[in-house]
């Protein structure tokens, strides 16, 4: 066996687990030892559960018949606004913290109920309202450079995964909060499309917005823990025949430019999909001017559902937190959070893709460079604002929409941090999403830890 499984695709670790040619124990043990060398730097985790992960390990290990565990003894790292039984539900801050939860989360059931074991809970920014991950306890810091953030709201998740703490991670996605982390940290970042993962967050799962979704350095990863959240059968992936691709670097945010290197991912992604034999055409999704204001409405309105949900202390908020929900509560009062509106847009965003006669939509996944790691949550909520906005506003179109998007790595940036893009397909896409994933994969391979972070060879071979 390998010195340590750290390092170890989730693929790897389960199939040896259920071969038996190592322990779900072992493999958990492994990477609790790197939890406690990596994390007082990156600080990911709100909590690690190491006792009641090595239990759980043990109880995998002592199954008679693995063979129906697709990831089994695998670590996973789950996001702190989703219920694991007997631990609060940090939701970022210890204001917004809500009582111990008495069963998990249905999530968590399914990730448990296929072997995986929660080493721990991850961190993110205040009601997961901001594109930065830090509170009055820690700033959490990207692994490919510690001056920067992982970005946000699933930022810890991101830099567990990115870090080797853990080889997946799951996160939730409400404007962009697996997808812009993922980008951060050079990861693959799947939001499923609505209706394919039970949602059961806050209070409405921010008028249906947020999804349950995955972090994960290789696609075969991404794709075996989709299909558990989704509670379905792991599928092998398929390259997808000869696609059409629409390609644009036109920003849904007015005023918004997209840096050279972003330009320049999106490049590289075009050349790889023709050069897999795809169709790729320069064509630029019809964004409304209306667009923006209705994402703000309704980022705006979720901070102040959720307070209300969890009959919070507002006074005992961060002050970003408060003016954001202070805002929810206006436009709530006005009628501007209207379901005619994200349906309207949904069938819009749906139209495109047959007007058009594509398959897919490519964008840059990120506009800018990942903003300094810092105590955001003591900024201004205009800072907050506007640095949110300004380096990623390509995500939260989709959460409108409904639709499924992926984040997947493409190059890095001069300053040693990595690029991706953004892949959206319509309803029930994720899979084809996840197989153009794979291709990009296989042509043009990325690092899969940040290089600062050691690791072993590959233990297993073969993934």
């Amino acid at each position: 066996m390998p010195e340590s499984w750290v390092g170890a695709t989730a693929r790897q670790i389960a199939r040896a687990v259920r071969r038996g040619d190592t322990t779900a124990t072992r493999v958990v043990a492994d990477h609790l030892d790197h939890i406690a060398v990596a994390d007082p730097v990156v600080s990911a985790f709100r909590t690690v559960r190491a006792g009641a992960a090595i239990v759980e390990a043990e109880e995998v290990d002592v199954l008679e018949d693995l063979s129906s565990l697709p990831l089994a003894g695998v670590p996973v790292a789950i996001k702190e606004n989703t219920a694991i039984a007997g631990v609060p539900i940090w939701n970022g801050s210890a204001a917004a913290r809500t009582p111990v939860a008495a069963e998990d989360h249905e999530v968590v059931r399914r990730l448990r109920g296929a072997g995986a074991v929660a080493v721990g809970i991850t961190r993110m920014p205040e009601l997961a309202l901001f594109g930065m991950t830090d509170d009055e306890t820690a700033v959490t810091r990207n692994p490919w450079r510690t001056d920067r953030t992982p970005g946000g709201s699933s930022g810890g998740a991101a830099a567990a995964v990115a870090s080797g703490m853990v080889p997946v991670a799951h996160g939730t996605d409400g404007l962009g909060s697996v997808r812009i982390p993922a980008a951060c940290c050079g990861l693959i970042g799947l939001k499923p499309g609505r209706d394919v993962v039970p949602r059961e967050l806050g209070a409405d799962g921010w008028f249906g917005l947020s999804e349950h979704g995955v972090f994960a350095t290789a696609v075969a990863d991404a794709a075996l823990v989709f299909a558990v959240l989704a509670g379905r059968n792991p599928e092998k992936l398929v390259e997808p025949a000869r696609l059409r691709f629409a390609v644009s670097t036109r920003s849904p945010v007015a005023g918004v430019r997209v840096d050279g290197p972003n330009r320049d991912a999106v490049t590289t992604a075009s050349k790889l999909l023709v050069d897999a034999g795809h169709d790729v055409a320069t064509v630029d999704p019809a964004y409304p001017m209306s667009l923006g204001l209705k994402g703000m409405a309704h980022w705006f309105a979720a901070a102040s559902s959720d307070a209300d949900f969890d009959a919070l202390d507002r006074g005992a908020l961060q002050p970003r937190s408060r003016r954001h929900a202070a805002l929810g509560d206006w436009v709530t009062r006005r009628g501007y959070v209207k379901a005619a509106d994200r349906e309207a847009w949904r069938q819009r965003s749906i139209d495109f893709f047959t007007d058009h006669h594509v398959d897919v939509l490519v964008t840059p996944a990120l506009a800018a460079a990942p903003p300094p790691a810092d105590r955001w949550s003591t900024r201004s909520w205009r800072a907050n604002l506007l640095t949110s906005l300004r380096y990623a506003p390509f995500a939260a179109p989709w959460n409108l929409a409904g639709l499924p998007a992926l984040v997947v790595p493409v190059g890095m940036r001069p300053e040693g941090l990595p690029l991706g893009v953004q892949l959206v397909g319509p309803p029930g896409s994720e899979m084809s999403l996840l197989a153009i994933a794979g291709q990009f994969e296989v042509a043009a391979p990325w690092p899969r830890y940040a290089r600062s972070w050691p690791r072993v060879a590959d233990p297993a071979g073969t993934a």
